[in-house]
């Protein structure tokens, strides 16, 4: 128990250091953002409860925000991400279900369950994101060009980063 607890922490902290000190420095003309600290919530066991999502997902979100001077952007983002998260996976589930102990990673569900999984939540958190930052529908192409492309190369980097982790 106390080493399923230490790993997340230690998931939890190192994608918050990954993200505050290394990617919030990366944007390509101002319309690629990457947010790989969303991989916490995609990673998190199916048997997590629905409120310790919620939780984690507001202290993710509320760590991003104190770092970035945001001002509960990627909190609501994250939330929202946690809360729609068992609908997903419910929606996507395999005919017969998941198995007690698996993670919803690449390993044990294959590089296309695990990316369509990836995709719907990374595209529901850059929407949510992107446009309460813009606050308005004024700019919706340019705004929603950048939740594009911003949704891919958070992508490219949630797939890296299962291959470089795949033997352990």
């Amino acid at each position: 128990m106390i080493r399923y607890f230490s790993q997340h922490i230690g998931n939890f902290i190192l994608l918050i250091l990954l993200q505050v000190l290394i990617l919030n420095n990366i944007q390509f003309s101002g319309y690629i953002n990457p947010y790989l600290y969303v991989l916490f919530i995609i990673l998190l066991p199916f048997e997590t409860p629905k409120w310790l999502i919620l939780v984690l997902g507001f202290m993710l979100g509320f760590s991003i925000d104190v770092f970035s001077n945001t001002i509960g952007m990627h909190t609501f983002a994250t939330v929202l991400i946690a809360f729609l998260r068992p609908y997903i996976l419910k929606f996507i589930a395999p005919r017969e279900g998941y198995e007690t102990g698996t993670r919803p990673n690449l390993k044990f569900f294959g590089f296309e369950w695990f990316f369509k999984y990836a995709i719907i939540l990374v595209l529901i958190h850059h929407f949510a994101l992107f446009f309460i930052e813009a606050f308005t529908f004024h700019q919706f192409f340019a705004t929603l060009l950048r939740v594009i492309l911003s949704t891919m190369f958070t992508l490219l980097l949630i797939v890296l980063s299962q291959y470089l982790t795949l033997k352990r």
